[in-house]
This record gives structure tokens, C-alpha cells and sequence, in this order.
């Protein structure tokens, strides 16, 4: 049986990187984020749940994640879920699964403050105005409307 695993996660750092190094002296860290995802209810009622998620990055991407991310920074993360299993203080055995990170792409511009900075691609000049995803929603559902209002 074929199997494939591959996760796609846009979202916001909810904390600073977290970066240690292995006693081998391999970087190591984890972003913990949180991904957002709007709809409707039946009864037409706005709702938003949040997905906490840990991806971790590894060797120099994690020390270039370490470097220019911080609490609130807008994160595009392809990678793989990865399960661990560890005793903790108590001996209680305790799991997680996490996205190893493959790819980490900042969605703001280098040094920039929480706010994602976009490009518009008809200047290629960036703008200050925030990317995000309430916003693209709302613009998503007010083409959905119109759509619906033309059939």
C-alpha cells in the first residue's frame, strides 16, 4: 500500500523560537503556531476555530528561523507529521506528533515587525499594509456573495 505524508500549514508564531542544539551540536527549533481557519455554520453564523501546531526545523534553517522570527510573525511551513514518543519525570510515557518542517517561508519582510508586508505584484513595490487571513477571507466571502447574487 502506497502512503504519503505532506503537510501545508500557514498560520502566526504564537511565541519566540525555541532553539537548542543536540549534544552533537545539531540546531533544533520548534515554532509553535497557530493556524486559523474561518466558516459559517448552517445558520449563517461567522465562526473561527484555532489549531495549535508545533513544526520543527532542523540544522541551519533553524538557526536562520531563530534569527529573523519572532512572536507573531506570519509563517508558510511544508513538511511532515512526526510522531515521538518519551518517559517524562514521573516515568508517565507521554507522545506528540509534530510537522517536521522541510521548508519555512516568512511571510513578512526580513526584520519587519508582527505585521506581514505583501507585494504587489502590479509595482513589485512591498506594501505595509497587513496580509492576513481575516482579511482574505472576508474578501473571499464577498466574492462568494456576488457570485451567488450573478446565479
Amino acid at each position: 500500500m502506497a502512503s504519503y505524508n505532506k503537510v501545508l500549514l500557514m498560520g502566526n508564531l504564537t511565541k519566540d523560537p525555541e532553539l537548542r542544539y543536540t549534544p552533537q551540536g545539531t540546531a533544533v527549533v520548534n515554532l509553535r503556531m497557530a493556524v486559523n481557519r474561518k466558516f459559517r455554520t448552517k445558520d449563517q453564523e461567522l465562526k473561527e476555530e484555532v489549531c495549535f501546531i508545533t513544526a520543527v526545523a532542523w540544522n541551519k534553517q533553524a538557526e536562520v528561523c531563530n534569527q529573523y522570527l519572532h512572536k507573531g510573525s506570519g509563517v508558510f511551513v511544508e513538511g511532515r507529521l512526526q510522531s515521538r514518543t518519551w518517559e517524562d519525570n514521573t516515568g508517565a510515557k507521554r507522545s506528540v506528533i509534530e510537522v517536521r518542517a522541510e521548508r519555512v517561508q516568512f511571510m513578512g519582510a526580513p526584520g519587519a515587525k508582527p505585521q506581514a508586508a505583501t507585494v504587489n505584484s502590479t509595482s513589485d513595490q512591498i506594501s505595509d499594509e497587513p496580509s492576513t487571513e481575516s482579511a482574505w477571507l472576508a474578501e473571499s466571502d464577498d466574492q462568494a456573495q456576488a457570485h451567488e447574487e450573478l446565479s
